[in-house]
């Protein structure tokens, strides 16, 4: 086991980039080659959603996991294209489910074209990841490509479940996030392990980071929910709450708030819309949830930094680290 140090160099994230930029602009032309088809509807709304200003968080994972652990061939460019279209096809279902009308601070998809078409191309855009892994000709790799778009499945509809119901415990959203979110992170890393040919130890450490910093990711989003404008999230604020979804700080404001806010909150949860809006967030301030949310995050970021402690030093795994720290650290 490599001694665990911090980086010497805090990376921003598009410092992050730059250590792999070669790299990413492989992923990205691949991107656009495997998203081509005959269907001109799929080629418009495919290219839209994709080239809608994403972070590339998770593609960055697979890049960066598989570097810092020796990989030298080419596997590594087509599971980020994989991984990309998994988490893009997620992302055309749920916002139907949501009825979702702002996404990166442009319309939804199914805003645009409508739910039919999202759903549709986001069922063209797995069924293409899963003929690229077969490319990949990999067992494992599809053995843990399987396991985790079931995994993200049975997350959705829990979240679903969820939904407009004021009793969802911290413990019951927090498994939802593992499941929804972070399992698509841990996928990410786990399969920079898997081609770099890891140790089982180094694999399930890498995997351990992915889900840990995918786990942090998400709760800052539900910070971010009900602190950032519009501008910086690229959607509205309260836009949880107005889908009826119980996350973290509405749990935690519940939990230890008067009476009174409490009563307001599963009321706001169980009707959905922004209603009652201001109230809601007056009661999250006075209840200092932001800052508990936050402080989950910032558990699972330790979590991920500690994981990194099998990777051999280097500007990879400073880059890991700092992704670490964005991921708590931001503002969008």
């Amino acid at each position: 086991m490599h001694t665990q140090t911090a980086p010497q160099l805090t990376m921003d994230l598009d410092a992050i980039h730059g250590l792999i930029a070669e790299d990413m602009a492989a992923v990205n032309e691949m991107i656009h080659e495997r998203l081509r088809s005959n269907v001109s509807l799929i080629n418009q709304l495919a290219f839209y959603i994709v080239n809608s200003g994403g972070k590339r968080m998770r593609p960055l994972l697979v890049l960066l996991c598989a570097r810092a652990l020796g990989y030298k061939g080419r596997d590594h460019i087509s599971l980020s294209t994989i991984i990309e279209f998994i988490h893009t096809a997620t992302l055309l279902h749920d916002d139907v489910v949501d009825a979702s009308e702002l996404r990166r601070g442009q319309e939804t998809a199914n805003a645009v074209w409508g739910n039919e078409a999202s759903v549709l191309v986001g069922d063209f855009l797995y069924s293409r990841a899963f003929e690229m892994m077969v490319e990949v000709g990999n067992p494992r790799v599809m053995e843990i490509m399987a396991h985790t778009t079931n995994t993200i499945a049975e997350g959705e509809v829990m979240q679903l479940l969820n939904s407009r119901d004021a009793d969802t415990t911290e413990e019951k959203y927090l498994e939802v996030i593992r499941c929804k979110t972070a399992k698509l992170f841990e996928a990410a890393a786990r399969l920079g392990a898997v081609i770099s040919r890891a140790s089982p130890a180094v694999e399930q450490a890498m995997a351990h980071y992915g889900a840990h910093i995918g786990s942090a990711f998400q709760l800052i989003d539900d910070v971010l929910d009900y602190s950032a404008s519009a501008e910086q999230m690229g959607k509205n604020l309260g836009d949880d709450l107005a889908e009826g979804r119980p996350t973290l700080p509405l749990i935690h404001a519940m939990r230890v708030g008067t009476p009174e806010q409490a009563a307001l909150i599963r009321q706001a949860i169980e009707d959905g819309g922004r209603d009652n809006i201001e109230a809601v967030l007056e009661a999250i301030e006075s209840t200092d949830a932001l800052s508990y949310t936050a402080r989950a995050a910032q558990r699972e970021a330790a979590r991920a930094t500690r994981s990194l402690a099998t990777v051999p030093p280097g500007p990879y795994r400073d880059a890991l680290h700092a992704l670490v720290e964005f991921s708590i650290k931001r503002d969008y």
